[in-house]
């Protein structure tokens, strides 16, 4: 292609934008990447990747980096009225990454924009895209560089990762519903504490007092990242917390007196207030919408970032697939209708969060006679981690899934395969869609030849699970698995497979 045209341009090089353009090279596409900001602009912001969000990171090529460079998380401890009423752990089953991760937002935007360059790819800093024209066969964006000069890009699909404001979204016309978010407001502080909680490794605090929260979470440059909720009935103007303002909150809401804190080194201060959105589709035919362009809301326990990561999973594999030709157009609107539903999820889990939100009397009791039986009991607790880490995420609703179990995520599952007990994720790839023969018998030939049909590539692999294991794989079955690492179709003959590929890919 020339120099200004391409198989898609993505506006917006935040982690969302980044990781969808990490998924299209993955896939050989050619990708430009605008971004308006130059490269120094970048801000510590969210500091939270959950265990789904890791898993994601590992398609992309890119987890065991963010690995190093933060701090798992084990265990937290809630504080109700400056009495302790113990510690949940973080660990959850199933996955390669039990343990969510401490890492800023700078951070992150930099290892993703390592990986991008490996894979081929690069950003455009200080470039802004200042008008957006979509038509049948593709789009044209109109793209200020550092030197004020305005060039044109011609692309098949254009992607707005923007944010709130975003020029795609308001360009295409699409309504953004929703509104501000009444009566609630965060301030962020990263600092060191002198204070009567100890630090311990991996270990977080989340405090609750009377129309008030704080959260306390080690983070990788030292000290920790504090933020707290309260209400905002006055809506004054948004300033940054102030160090004295800070301390009087903390020692407040910890019931520690003597708290002193000591600004981190860069320092990082925020105070804002939310809307919560929804642009009313994510696809308008060669235009789409993903991150904060397409959904926003409070970040509270901290999964806005994470669902713009599982949206730009979600689509990379969906957007590559049309555009090589493997797939009908009607693919994408599965990205629109899959992701809206899911942050639609995280939007409804965050509003009823009781660990997080500024908490009324009545609350606050019920918290103290009952959190101590909640971090106890193992049922609870391990509710409260497949909620907090995605893993319960699922596409049961899609037209993408059809039969038992289908549209859930794939556990991380031991199974016999290839002469040995092997990690079943091991055994998928982003690149392929899987077909999992759940049997110690030959393959069939007319499965190769049903499959060699079609241009999407799909490898089979003969499992057996281990005990227990059998719901999502039972004996004698065919579990296609996409991209994605979410179950499509549970079937018993290969000319179910056969449908199944027709309905939504090519022949070659």
């Amino acid at each position: 292609m020339s120099e200004n045209a391409h198989d898609v341009v993505v506006i917006g090089a935040g982690p969302t934008g980044l990781a969808l353009a990490i998924g299209l090279r993955q896939y050989g596409l050619d990708v430009a990447v605008l971004e308006k900001e130059d490269r120094s602009k970048r801000q510590a912001r969210a500091g939270v990747v959950w265990q789904r969000a890791l898993e994601v990171l590992a398609d992309l090529g890119c987890a065991e980096r963010f690995v190093a460079h933060g701090i798992p998380l084990h265990s937290s401890e809630l504080v109700v009225r400056g009495r302790p009423l113990g510690v949940l752990s973080m660990a959850a089953p199933g996955t390669r990454y039990p343990r969510p991760l401490s890492i800023e937002q700078d951070a992150m935007e930099r290892l993703l924009g390592e990986r991008l360059r490996e894979v081929g790819g690069a950003v455009d800093w200080s470039t802004e895209a200042v008008g957006v024209e979509v038509g049948p066969d593709g789009a044209e964006v109109a793209a200020r560089g550092p030197d004020g000069m305005v060039r044109t890009l011609r692309c098949g699909w254009v992607v707005g990762c923007e944010g709130a404001h975003s020029l795609v979204r308001r360009t295409l016309g699409l309504p953004f519903d929703g509104g501000p978010r009444a009566n609630l407001r965060v301030v962020q502080f990263n600092a060191l504490a002198d204070w009567r909680y100890p630090y311990l490794p991996g270990h977080t605090y989340m405090f609750l007092e009377h129309g008030m929260s704080a959260g306390a979470a080690p983070r990788p440059g030292g000290g920790y990242r504090f933020y707290g909720f309260t209400g905002d009935p006055d809506r004054r103007p948004l300033t940054p917390p102030t160090l004295e303002e800070m301390r009087d909150y903390l020692a407040r809401v910890t019931h520690d007196p003597d708290l002193r804190l000591r600004p981190t080194d860069p320092p990082w201060t925020n105070r804002a207030r939310f809307q919560d959105r929804f642009a009313r589709t994510l696809r308008s035919g060669r235009a789409l919408l993903a991150g904060d362009s397409a959904h926003l809301w409070a970040p509270v326990a901290a999964h806005g970032l994470n669902t713009g990561l599982r949206g730009a999973h979600n689509l990379a594999w969906k957007l590559a697939s049309v555009q090589r030709g493997w797939a009908r157009p009607e693919l994408l609107d599965t990205y629109s209708s899959e992701q809206r539903l899911t942050a639609l999820r995280v939007m409804r889990k965050t509003s009823r969060d009781r660990m997080e939100l500024p908490a009324g009397r009545l609350t606050l009791l019920g918290m103290r006679l009952l959190g101590p039986h909640l971090v106890r009991s193992r049922r609870a607790a391990a509710g409260i981690r497949s909620r907090l880490s995605d893993l319960e995420m699922h596409h049961r609703e899609s037209p993408l899934s059809v039969g038992s179990g289908a549209g859930e995520r794939l556990p991380d599952l031991p199974v016999w395969s290839e002469g040995g007990w092997r990690r079943l994720h091991a055994l998928l790839d982003y690149q392929h869609w899987t077909l999992l023969r759940v049997t110690t018998g030959p393959a069939d030939p007319q499965l190769a030849r049903l499959l060699a049909g079609y241009p999407v590539p799909v490898r089979t692999r003969a499992v057996t699970p281990s005990q227990g294991h059998g719901r999502l794989l039972p004996p004698e079955s065919l579990v296609l698995v996409r991209p994605d690492g979410h179950l499509a179709l549970g079937a018993s003959r290969p000319e179910e497979v056969a449908a199944y590929l027709g309905r939504w890919f090519v022949r070659r």
